[in-house]
C-alpha cells in the first residue's frame, strides 16, 4: 500500500506526517494480511484471520520525526501515544483509525530521551539531553514548566503511581532527582558515584531503583536517601528499570544483552534474581534500550539492536515473538494498557510502529 501523506492537525505544532499500513508484515506471528488477493465481498474486505485488536491494520507505521526515536509511550487510556526523538520534538498520535498526528511539542534544546504521562493523561513529562525536565499541557500544547537543576544529560525518568505525583530523574551527573512537577526546582537529589542510566519508583513510593554504568541495581530508601540493598548480576550498563503491575518484581535491561527479573518484596531471599531472558542483543549503537511489562505482568517486551521487538512469557521464560519491521535499533517497546494486544515501538530508523499480537 502506498504511503498516504496528510498534514498534522493545526491545533498546535505543524509538520508533515505519514501513516502507512504495513499489512505485508506479519507482526503477530499468526495474523495474515488484511486483504486476501484484493477480494471484496459486499463491499467489505475479506480477512484471512480474525483480527485481535482495533487497529486499522495489523501493523501501522508512523513517520514524522527527523531523528532517532528514543521513547514511545501510550497514555493511561491507551487512546494516545507520545514519542520523543533526537530531533528535540515530541509528537502526539492517536492510537486508532489512521493514527492521526494531532500535535507536536517543541521547546527542548537537546534530544528527548524519556517520556512519562500523568495519571489523568492531561500532562506529559519529558527528560532531555539539554539537562532539563519539562511538563506539557496537552490541551493547549504549551509547556507548563521547565525543571532545571541537573548538570548533565538526563537519561531517564519515572513517575509515582499513587499518592502525591512525583517525578524521578536520572542523569549523567550521577544524581537522582526527586521533583514535585508543580515546582521548577527539585525537592532533593540523591548523589551516586556514577552516571544514572535507569530509574524506577516503587508502588508505595518509599523506594527508588537506580541502574548505572557500574552494572548494579541499587534500591534506595527515599526517606534515608541511603542504599537499602543492591542487586548484582548484570555485567554491563543497566539501561532500563520498571516495576511489575503487582509491585512484586523489577524488570531490568542491560548492555550485556540480557533482560532480567528481580524479587523486590520486603522479605525476599538475599539472591533476588529470578529469571534471565535472552534474545535481544544490544547492537553496536549501545543505546539505552528499554524493556517493559504488559498490563497483567504476564509478558515482557524489549527493544533490540538487531532491529526487532522481542516479547517473552514471564512465567516460563519462553521467547514468544521476535518482531521485524524496523530498519534500525528498536529503542523502546510498550504494551497498550488494558486488554488490547497492541505493541508500540520506537526506533533509530526515525519511525514508530504499532502492531497487534496474537491473543
Amino acid at each position: 500500500m502506498s504511503a498516504e501523506k496528510r498534514p498534522a492537525s493545526n491545533s498546535f505544532g505543524s509538520s508533515q506526517m505519514v501513516k502507512r499500513q504495513k499489512s505485508d508484515t506479519n507482526l503477530g506471528g499468526k495474523d495474515a494480511v488484511v486483504v486476501v488477493n484484493g477480494n471484496t465481498q459486499n463491499g467489505a474486505l475479506i480477512q484471512a484471520v480474525p483480527r485481535t485488536s482495533g487497529l486499522q491494520a495489523p501493523v501501522m507505521e508512523l513517520s514524522g520525526h527527523s531523528g532517532e526515536v528514543f521513547a514511545a509511550r501510550f497514555d493511561p487510556t491507551g487512546q494516545h501515544i507520545a514519542s520523543g526523538s533526537m530531533d528535540r520534538n515530541i509528537q502526539l498520535w492517536k492510537t486508532y483509525s489512521d493514527c492521526e498526528n494531532y500535535g507536536m511539542l517543541s521547546g527542548h534544546k537537546g534530544a528527548v530521551l524519556d517520556l512519562q504521562w500523568s495519571r489523568d493523561s492531561r500532562v506529559l513529562f519529558s527528560a532531555s539531553a539539554d539537562m532539563t525536565l519539562a511538563s506539557w499541557d496537552l490541551e493547549t500544547g504549551t509547556r507548563i514548566k521547565r525543571h532545571e537543576g541537573h548538570e548533565e544529560v538526563i537519561n531517564c525518568m519515572s513517575v509515582s503511581k499513587r499518592g502525591e505525583e512525583l517525578l524521578i530523574s536520572g542523569s549523567d551527573d550521577g544524581c537522582i532527582g526527586i521533583w514535585d512537577p508543580r515546582q521548577k526546582q527539585a525537592l532533593e537529589y540523591i548523589e551516586t558515584e556514577f552516571p544514572v542510566t535507569a530509574v524506577a519508583i516503587s508502588e508505595a513510593g518509599n523506594e527508588l531503583y537506580s541502574g548505572s554504568i557500574d552494572n548494579d541495581i541499587k534500591v534506595w530508601d527515599i526517606r534515608k536517601k541511603a542504599v537499602a540493598y543492591s542487586m548484582i548480576g548484570h555485567t554491563d550498563t543497566v539501561t532500563s528499570l520498571e516495576v511489575s503491575p503487582d509491585s512484586q518484581l523489577l524488570l531490568s535491561n542491560s548492555h550485556d544483552s540480557t533482560v532480567r527479573t528481580w524479587d523486590i518484596r520486603p522479605f525476599a531471599p538475599l539472591d533476588r534474581h529470578l529469571k534471565t531472558f535472552d534474545g535481544a542483543p544490544i547492537g553496536l549503537e549501545k543505546n539505552l534500550i528499554r524493556a517493559s511489562w504488559d498490563s497483567k505482568g504476564q509478558r515482557i517486551a524489549a527493544g533490540s539492536g538487531d532491529r526487532t521487538a522481542v516479547v517473552w512469557d514471564v512465567g516460563n521464560g519462553r521467547l514468544l515473538y521476535k518482531l521485524p519491521g524496523h530498519k534500525g535499533t528498536v529503542n523502546d517497546v510498550r504494551f497498550a494498557p488494558g486488554d488490547e494486544p497492541i505493541l508500540v515501538s520506537g526506533s533509530s530508523d526515525r519511525t514508530i510502529m504499532l502492531g497487534e499480537l496474537g491473543r
